[in-house]
């Protein structure tokens, strides 16, 4: 019997050896020839068989099997079919790089009839399960996130290089091929970066945190600083689909398995299939208006959960979005042991066009992984006061550390990428550019542990200065990341004055922000501009810039000493409180009684207010960044801000000479209004409950330049009303495309329709009035101010086009009441330089 096994095992090994050695089994990687970036989903498949597999998130696929034909078909939505020949029997290594397609999709065919579009009923099931699916249902949760960020130059034309600050660096261009692959388009890295942190939600209240642990940057004229490695983590990169309404880029795109899906999209079913252990329906759609903010793409659906397992979309070409050419998401979903989902992985490309046809394009790339998910209960609210904190040595550039913490290791071309970066950032001639750049955004120049500016400050002109030249500067980080001292001189070649300023800030608590600063000021300033306290006009605005210029508007010069103390107590709420003293100088016709009840009193021009100042602030979900010594408002989300003002001037502690009680109040939101547009409005309101010269009462603010801002009430003249009571609602809705992308002929313009409104109560008491000098000591008739009858407001109303050319807006404003006033303007057309998406 043994002689007879023997050999027939043998034979039995030897046909299995045979076997085995001339399986076929072929692996590799499915990238976007334009960006380099994988593209998962895709369909790899021997031709004409069933032999085939999907790439997997990260673009890879393993085929093992034989078939008659021997060329190997990779295709996928939105780019170009491709075929490679393979060799049967061995293992191997085949990668293709697709070309997107030039064309869009065409139109899905819907057949009239009784039959039911196969594809409803999913979407049906998908909305009436979204709230178990979707992650905001759960009380809280935390996972660990990597997150992975590229930024190049693509689209780097013939012409271009021919460019003489081009050719300076051609030794690296010259090296641009081996980052794309062999069918991949050349492209020129600027920044890469990498990030570790620890993500915390909670539901009630809606909150989050990230505690970014580990930060690495890699960036031509870039430091890893604070404010970078703030932004580069998860925080920055959620993306729910599960809301009707998705904020992208600073854009409302509508979801493909929102609320109003039948109104805006198309869909097909396509397929069904089973990924990893769910059985999915494959479900394809596209909008229904082709400048619509929304998708194409591709959806996998669990058939038990009726969940997003994967989801691709890529933003259609035609959108009414600006400047940006593409944007496409991939993202894949994991079940929570209670049951809603939570993204895994996530890869976001934004391709930004070129302005002309001789500039280049940028792609921004992003990647994020969440590992470690778990469903939690809720931590304090006091936990997730800094939305985003930094931990104190985030910096970490130890190639060992990150090889051993990366969920998922750099490809080739990523390393690739940051060799060139360091490259680049040897050549004398990027050094210098990068720094011109960073001044250029910053306003100031960096001179060691100073910063030198601002510069929009140094020269400018008025009618009472003449040419007025400025120099000024600050500490920055490097100096102390506790004390930042400021100071400028400045001098007017007609009037032949100095003006100057200096002042301190001592940053005591980075994590409650608080500080202590103290400033001294002496220069000149126009009357009305910076009178609310709550509403005074940043230095740098261009409203401000534009108003300085030429003839200023009842000019005075004072000299003014602050201190001011000031703290975020929670992520809500903040305070500060001011002591102020100033001395009010008028270069225009002013007199006022020394003793204001007394007709006889003796008159003055100058006068002098002492003040302390309370502020409050409540802001429900405010995000903040940290900028070395500075701090930034992101804004809120969903809650308006609330700010409440309270003055107390006092009367001869510190050479005052008034007495008085004001209070301001504002409230401010942006309303996101998905398929509507948005909406912004801000209420305004004050009362001074005690009698003061008007320079003390709330001037409002005109506008008699052609350029349109929501500061100013844009058909009022500049301090043509005075206030001692006053109410204001400014309102502004931007339709984006809502109406205009509606007209067959306009729409193909882009141009978008805004709308504004704007009403003013206001008015001063007759005891008030009565304190007023209306002449000076020689009987001459002094300038006087309007007031507005408190029954009646003073309204105006306007409609605009923005997005003109992409890069202007018209507005057209028509007063509605006061209109017998002397010099009045009915209506006027204004024209702002508008920057927008």
């Amino acid at each position: 019997m043994t002689k007879i096994l023997t050999p027939l095992l043998g034979v039995l090994l030897l046909f299995s050896g045979v076997y085995t050695h001339a399986q076929t089994v072929i692996e590799g990687k499915v990238t976007d020839s334009s960006t380099g970036d994988p593209i998962p989903f895709a369909n790899v498949v021997i031709k004409g068989s069933s032999v085939g597999s999907t790439t997997d998130f990260d673009g890879f696929f393993k085929i093992k099997g034989d078939a008659e034909s021997d060329t190997l078909v990779v295709s996928y939505i939105g780019y170009e079919r491709k075929e490679k020949r393979y060799e049967k029997g061995v293992s191997q290594v085949l990668n293709f790089q697709l070309n997107p397609e030039a064309t869009n999709l065409g139109d899905f065919v819907i057949v009239a009839g009784k039959q039911e579009n196969p594809a409803f009923p999913i979407m049906r099931q998908i909305i009436e399960n979204k709230n178990r699916n979707d992650k905001r249902s759960l009380d809280a949760y935390q996972y660990t996130s990597y997150n992975k960020i590229e930024v190049d130059v693509d689209n780097i034309t013939d012409k271009l290089r021919e460019k003489k600050f081009m050719k300076r660096i051609t030794s690296v261009l010259d090296s641009i091929e081996t980052i794309a692959g062999e069918d991949g388009k050349p492209i020129l890295p600027l920044f890469i970066s990498e990030s570790l942190s620890d993500f915390y939600y909670r539901s009630e209240p809606r909150l989050q945190k990230e505690y970014v642990r580990n930060t690495k940057i890699t960036g031509v004229g870039l430091e890893d600083g604070s404010l970078i490695s703030q932004v580069i983590g998860s925080s920055f990169q959620q993306y729910n689909f599960y809301q009707n309404r998705m904020n992208i880029v600073d854009k409302e795109f509508a979801s493909p398995i929102g609320d109003g899906w039948r109104l805006l999209y198309d869909y097909e079913l396509q397929d069904s299939l089973y990924i990893d252990d769910d059985y999915c329906y494959l479900l394809e759609f596209q909008p229904k208006n082709d400048q619509e903010l929304a998708f194409t793409g591709k959806m996998w659906i669990t058939k038990n959960e009726f969940a997003l397992k994967r989801i691709d979309v890529t933003m259609a070409k035609t959108a009414n979005i600006n400047f940006i050419e593409k944007i496409k998401i991939q993202q894949e979903l994991d079940r929570t042991e209670t049951g809603p989902w939570l993204p895994v992985k996530s890869r976001i490309l934004v391709d930004v066009a070129e302005l002309t046809n001789n500039s280049a394009g940028f792609l921004a790339k992003f990647y994020s992984s969440n590992q470690n998910l778990q469903v939690t209960k809720p931590k304090p609210t006091s936990f997730y006061e800094r939305g985003i904190e930094l931990a104190e040595e985030a910096v970490t550039n130890s190639e060992d550390f990150w090889a051993q913490h990366r969920h998922e290791k750099l490809s080739p071309t990523e390393v690739n990428v940051i060799a060139m970066i360091d490259t680049l950032n040897n050549i004398p001639f990027v050094k210098t550019w990068t720094e011109i750049m960073k001044t250029a955004a910053r306003g100031y120049v960096e001179v060691g542990m100073f910063d030198i500016g601002p510069i929009p400050l140094t020269i400018s002109g008025n009618n009472v200065e003449g040419w007025r030249g400025r120099l000024g500067g600050r500490t920055n980080e490097n100096f102390s990341k506790k004390w930042q001292f400021n100071g400028y001189g400045a001098y007017g070649l007609d009037d032949k004055k100095w003006k100057y300023g200096f002042g301190a800030k001592y940053i005591i608590d980075r994590k409650k922000w608080t500080t202590i600063s103290a400033n001294y000021r002496t220069d000149i300033d126009q009357f009305g501009v910076q009178v609310n306290p709550l509403t005074s006009i940043a230095e740098g605005s261009a409203f401000i810039a534009l108003t300085s210029l030429g003839d200023l508007v009842r000019p005075f010069y004072y000299d003014r000493a602050q201190v001011e103390f000031a703290r975020q107590f929670s992520r809500a709420f903040s305070a500060s409180v001011s002591l102020r003293n100033q001395n009010f100088t008028p270069l225009f016709d002013f007199r006022y009684r020394k003793e204001l009840n007394r007709v006889d009193s003796p008159l003055g021009t100058d006068f002098t207010t002492t003040e302390t100042i309370v502020r409050l602030k409540y802001a429900r979900d405010e995000t903040f960044l940290i900028n070395d010594n500075n701090r930034i408002s992101l804004g809120t989300l969903r809650w308006p801000i609330f700010m409440l003002s309270y003055t107390r001037g006092f009367k001869g502690p510190i050479n005052g000479d008034f007495d008085y009680n004001k209070v301001d109040i504002a409230v401010s939101q942006t309303l996101k209004m998905g398929f509507w547009g948005n909406m912004s409005y801000q209420i305004n309101a004050g009362h001074i409950f005690d009698e003061v010269p008007y320079p003390l009462l709330t001037a409002h603010i005109g506008n008699e330049s052609i350029v349109y801002t929501d500061i100013a009430f844009n058909t009022m003249d500049f301090y043509e009303y005075v206030s001692e009571t006053y109410g204001s609602l400014k309102l502004q809705h931007k339709f984006e495309g809502f109406i205009l992308n509606r007209i067959p002929l306009i729409k193909k313009l882009k141009w978008r329709l805004v709308g504004t409104g704007s009403m003013l109560f206001g008015g001063v008491s007759e005891s008030t009035l009565a304190v007023q000098v209306l002449e000076d000591e020689n009987g001459n008739p002094l300038p006087q101010f309007g007031t507005l009858k408190p029954s009646k407001p003073f309204t105006e109303v306007g409609i605009g086009i923005e997005n003109i050319l992409k890069f202007f807006r018209v507005d057209y404003v028509r007063r509605l009441t006061y209109l017998d006033q002397p010099r009045v303007r009915k209506s006027t057309i204004k024209v702002s330089f508008d920057i927008s998406l």
